[in-house]
Order: structure tokens, then C-alpha cells, then sequence
């Protein structure tokens, strides 16, 4: 190629680079203690409820208070609200009043799980199991085989509440079982999603009996009375109870070269961890800078923790009273991005993506103008302008990025917090890091897809 040639093309023509081709020595080892402090939060953080907690610490130790309704705020000011255990808001009051807007980055801290039902343990054949309803979208046969610990909160008949985990450390594991190979001809001719039927995501719990033989239920009985050992509950409190099953296994880096982490749960943790991080860095910023980390999101982001409950807007409007402005034309001025993962390019199932229009493995933090399905249903769809500000923010502190969607058109998409954002009348934008193996068990990304959304959403939370 001709000099000229080479010129023209660099003048007018986009050309995607590999971070690693892009990015200094010396930034590496910010890439590293970064996704140290990110493994040891996933580790500590399996299910939404131990997430908050684990932020919560984080964000105290950084010098956030709880929101007292009761006190005003000034600049500088950092607090928080843990909303049930399960949803976390966060602030640094900026110099700028509300009314003049604020910068959001807003994540999910909940994942795909296996939530054991309301009525789940049983004995079959002497062999003790509980039964689930999965949560979220997952792929039914990537659960079954895989050690699983049992996590979550008993709320017993007299109101108090015992934390359950098994499973954990050197415990023993629960799994879930599959047929073998020998005998499973007829369930291989069945497709991916019919072979491993929803009702057949049982974890199997126990299998020794006790008492007399003969009797009913003696595993069923010995793994109850364990229970109530350990942790006083009787059957009866499986009702009140929300117990997830995740995987057993702790995050971990991938490949050779150390450049992955491979964990449950990344999808949304992921973000979560980078908006929260950013926030915890943060001096005192020119306009307020707020961290959501919102429940249900796998689901649609219903209930009182998801992100279409007031409580958002009730954190936010306390912010604005205890400066006297107006919640609406702080949502009018504000900025949100919408952090979510996208999917990442991966070759051994290329038919499903479009290759030009796709995220891919380091090469930094992905744009999405729109996420949906198919006709964009589902989306906020980001204007232009908005776009523009996102990539000017993040040209202007050398943060790297790439822009694409999901996958092919008509073969299904996926949702983010943003449009719920949106409705508020809060511009918006979805950025992330790239997946692979999105929603399984055990999902891959890279380090320094990582590290540059961490600082995307510190460059827009200090955005002027």
C-alpha cells in the first residue's frame, strides 16, 4: 500500500485495533490490581443480597454514609441507601446544584440462578432432592452436573431471619444430575432447550437414611433435621424463605497468558462492580454522581427493588428536596449510562453474529445506540447527540471503546435498565463489557474490557 493510500484511508476510514496493541506497559498493572479487586468482590457477592453487602462495605470504608432524610446535603457529601437488601443508591454531591442535573451510571446486581420453590424438598427412590424455578434466561443444560452451594435468607415463623450457605469453601456441593451417554440417545434428538426440561432442575441433597427401615421419608427427615440443626428452621419456613442455588466455584483468571476471568455471575456484576468503583475513586465532582445497582433486572426489573420502582426516584427526589430544586428538571439535565454487558464476538458460533457490527474481546468498553429484539422492541435507542457525548468523553481521556449490537437482527436481543431511565426522561446510553458464554454458569471476559469501563464510568461521572 502507497503512502497516500495509507493516508487517505486513516483520514476517513474506522479502524478497529486490539487494546492490547493500543494501550501502555505501564497500564497493565492498573489492569491487574483493577481485576483483583473485582474477583474478590464477585467471590463475596453470588447473589444480590450478598452483592449489597458487599458494596456496602466498600462504600463505607470510602467514607459514604447512609441518606439521612432528616439532614441536608452539601457538596462533597457522600451517602447511600440500601433499598431491602437487594438494591443500592448511591451519591457524591457535586458543585453544581440538581437542578443542573447529575451523571448516573446504573447497573443490575442480579444474575441467572436456580431459586428453589416455595415447597421444594422431596424424597424419591431414596434420594433426597429440592426442587427449583430458574431465574433469568438460562440455557437449562449448562446447570446440571455443575457443584452448586445453596445461598440466601430463612425467615422462620417467629420473624427472624437466619442466613443459609452451603456449600461454601470446603462443604460438601449440591449438583443437579444428567442421564448418561449410554442410555441417552432419545434425549440427545431433542432440541438444546427441550432436553433438560425446567421440572428436571432438581438438586440433589442427600441420600443416608435414618430411623427404622421400612418407614417413609427417612432422607428426606435426616437432611431436615440437619437443617434444623444447623440453622433451626422447619419445613414450614421454606415459605418464607429465598434460597438461591449458584455455582460453587470462585472466580478465576483464563488462558495462559492470565488475560481472562472466567465466574458466575459477571452479567451484570461485571458493570456493577466498574460504576461502583468509579463512584468510591471519585473527589467531589462538578455535578453530582450517582451509582445504581438495581435488582431484577434478569426479570424485567419488576418489583420494589427493580429499577421501575419508585425507589430511584424517591433517593433522587430526596436529593433534590434537601436543595430546594426540582426532581423533573434534574432528570431533564441529566446523563445516565446504562451499564450493561454486551455479547462478545465468538468465533466458534459466528453465524450468529453480524462480524461488523459486533463487540469483541479486548478492545475496550461496547456502545450499544439500542439493545431489543429484533424491531429494536424493548429499546431507548440513543439519539446521535447522545452518542457523540459518550464518544467525545471517552476519546478525551484515552479510554478505549468499540460500538456494535448483540447478534443478528432476527435472531433475538436481549433488554437493559435504559429504557426504564429513559421513561424517566433521562438521556441515555448502554455501554459495557463484552461476554462470552453470556448466562451460563461460568462466564468469560476480558481484563482489560474491564478496567476500560471501569474508567469510562469514572471519565462520565467527572463529565462537565
Amino acid at each position: 500500500m502507497s503512502e497516500e493510500m495509507k493516508l487517505r484511508k486513516e483520514q476517513v476510514l474506522a479502524t478497529a485495533r486490539n487494546g492490547y496493541d493500543r494501550v501502555e506497559e505501564a497500564e497493565l498493572s492498573a489492569v491487574e490490581a483493577y481485576c483483583a479487586g473485582y474477583k474478590k468482590y464477585l467471590d463475596g457477592g453470588k447473589t444480590e443480597r450478598l452483592c449489597l453487602k458487599e458494596s456496602v462495605a466498600l462504600a463505607e470504608a470510602a467514607g459514604f454514609r447512609p441518606l439521612d432524610r432528616t439532614k441536608p446535603v452539601h457538596r462533597g457529601d457522600r451517602v447511600y441507601f440500601a433499598n431491602r437488601g437487594k438494591e443500592l443508591l448511591l451519591a457524591v454531591i457535586g458543585e453544581k446544584p440538581l437542578d443542573q442535573g447529575c451523571h448516573i451510571a446504573a447497573a443490575h446486581i442480579d444474575s441467572p440462578r436456580l431459586d428453589l420453590k416455595p415447597v421444594p424438598l422431596y424424597e424419591d427412590s431414596e434420594l433426597a432432592y429440592c426442587k427449583t424455578h430458574y431465574y433469568g434466561g438460562i440455557r437449562k443444560y449448562q446447570w446440571v452436573t455443575v457443584p452448586l452451594e445453596l445461598r440466601g435468607v430463612v425467615m422462620r415463623r417467629d420473624g427472624t431471619a437466619v442466613e443459609v450457605t452451603l456449600g461454601e469453601g470446603d462443604e460438601p456441593k449440591l449438583v443437579i444430575t444428567d442421564l448418561l451417554p449410554h442410555l441417552g440417545a432419545e434425549q440427545g434428538k431433542k432440541p438444546l432447550n427441550e432436553a433438560v426440561p425446567g421440572e428436571n432442575l432438581n438438586i440433589l441433597i442427600g441420600s443416608r437414611p435414618v430411623g427404622e427401615e421400612g418407614e417413609s421419608d427417612r432422607v428426606k427427615l435426616h437432611v431436615m433435621e440437619l437443617l434444623h440443626k444447623k440453622y433451626g428452621i422447619t419445613e414450614w419456613d421454606f415459605a418464607s424463605a429465598e434460597l438461591e442455588a449458584v455455582p460453587a466455584y470462585r472466580a478465576t483468571d483464563i488462558g495462559i497468558d492470565a488475560s481472562l476471568i472466567g465466574a458466575y455471575g459477571q452479567d451484570d456484576r461485571v458493570c456493577a462492580y466498574a460504576a461502583l468503583r468509579a463512584l468510591l475513586d471519585l473527589g467531589t465532582p462538578e455535578v453530582t454522581a450517582v451509582c445504581v445497582l438495581a435488582d431484577k433486572e434478569e426479570i424485567g426489573s419488576m418489583g420494589v427493588t427493580g429499577m421501575q420502582s419508585a425507589a430511584f426516584d424517591t433517593f433522587m427526589e430526596e436529593l433534590c428536596q434537601a436543595q430546594g430544586v426540582s426532581l423533573r428538571a434534574c432528570y431533564e439535565n441529566a446523563f445516565c449510562l446504562s451499564a450493561d454487558v454486551t455479547a462478545a464476538y465468538d468465533p466458534l458460533y459466528s453465524e450468529a453474529y453480524d462480524k461488523r457490527n459486533v463487540a469483541r474481546v479486548n478492545y475496550g468498553v461496547g456502545l450499544c445506540k439500542y439493545t431489543g429484539a429484533r424491531g429494536k422492541s424493548g429499546a431507548s435507542d440513543a439519539s446521535a447527540e447522545t452518542v457523540s457525548f459518550v464518544r467525545r468523553t471517552l476519546d478525551e481521556h484515552n479510554i478505549l471503546w468499540q460500538i456494535g449490537e448483540m447478534g443478528k437482527v432476527d435472531l433475538g436481543g436481549g433488554g437493559t435498565v435504559a429504557q426504564y431511565m429513559a421513561n424517566r426522561n433521562i438521556t441515555t446510553l448502554d455501554a459495557g463489557v463484552p461476554v462470552l458464554s453470556m448466562h451460563a454458569p461460568f462466564e468469560v471476559v476480558g481484563k482489560l474490557d474491564c478496567y476500560m469501563t471501569y474508567r469510562a464510568c469514572r471519565a462520565i461521572y467527572e463529565a462537565k
